[in-house]
């Protein structure tokens, strides 16, 4: 009789969302923090601008002013714009992560994702918060679970400092320990773990069971990395395919481990420009 330890029992479950290696192409979409300015002065302009792109697949950013999330899904569907993962503050899933699964759900997500960790006075996300948020995320990705959606963390480069114990581990190492592998995913921000001084094919490769999505934007050229501040003057973010970043190793990597999902997101000073023009480079690029 074959005996089906917890780990082997986690590693089954993180393959059951396993799925074929699929061109980026197939499901690039918009994270719609890209439109943020227009969406608060028009959220249904805001949808219309991202129809107008040629996206089909949107994750979102929360819910706009003035509207539900009833409401909110009825403008996206009706644009044939299908929401395939939410992003919901640390703080929203805190005071009521049932509520923030009721408005995925709503919006038709897949994926609910916390875009940005906790942090203490100094900005920092110290090993001791990350034990409380993996603990967290643990709670949340079993909620998330049994609604019959996925959970994700979104790793904004503040996560990337050295551990106390040294030993080339970063907070990110212990983040991902200390998480169920079949209750909590990661989403990789390839600006932010390149900012933090991070390979991200490499990243890729060692947690490849770990990682169910990407956001695609690029740094500029000579813009300083090795930081671990989650944070960046506009200006170092430009087009993509324009920056220092190697889009065609790295997606090629994510391709190679099996993601699924390609969110471009914009937060360039000049989005309704270099939106086209990041869609542009990337619908043409051959791997």
């Amino acid at each position: 009789m074959k005996v089906i330890t917890p780990f082997l029992l986690a590693v089954l479950a993180v393959s059951a969302f396993a799925a074929p290696a699929a061109d980026f192409q197939q499901h690039l979409g918009l994270q719609l923090w890209s439109l943020r300015d227009q969406m608060k002065q028009s959220p249904t302009a805001a949808l219309d601008l991202a129809k107008s792109y040629g996206i089909k697949e949107v994750e979102t950013a929360g819910i706009p002013a003035g509207m539900t999330a009833e409401q909110f899904a009825t403008e996206l569907k009706s644009r044939g714009l299908t929401v395939v993962s939410a992003h919901t503050g640390y703080g929203d899933l805190q005071k009521d992560v049932d509520l923030a699964i009721r408005n995925a759900k709503t919006l038709g997500a897949k994926f609910l994702v916390c875009p940005y960790p906790p942090t203490d006075k100094n900005k920092v996300f110290s090993e001791e918060i990350a034990q409380q948020a993996a603990a967290n995320f643990n709670t949340w990705g079993e909620a998330c679970r049994k609604a019959g959606l996925r959970f994700g963390f979104h790793p904004h480069g503040l996560e990337f400092r050295p551990t106390k114990g040294g030993k080339g581990e970063t907070v990110f190492d212990l983040l991902v320990r200390d998480t169920k592998p079949e209750l909590v995913s990661f989403q990789l921000d390839v600006f932010w773990v390149f900012h933090a001084g991070q390979d991200p094919v490499k990243l890729l490769e060692k947690y490849p069971n770990r990682w169910i999505s990407l956001h695609v934007k690029d740094m500029r050229k000579g813009a300083v990395t090795h930081l671990n501040t989650g944070s960046t003057l506009p200006t170092d973010k430009v087009t993509v395919g324009q920056g220092q970043i190697n889009w065609p190793a790295v997606l090629r990597a994510a391709q190679k481990i099996g993601i699924q999902q390609y969110y471009l997101e914009d937060e360039t000073p000049t989005p309704l420009q270099c939106i086209p023009d990041s869609l542009k480079y990337l619908r043409a690029l051959k791997l």
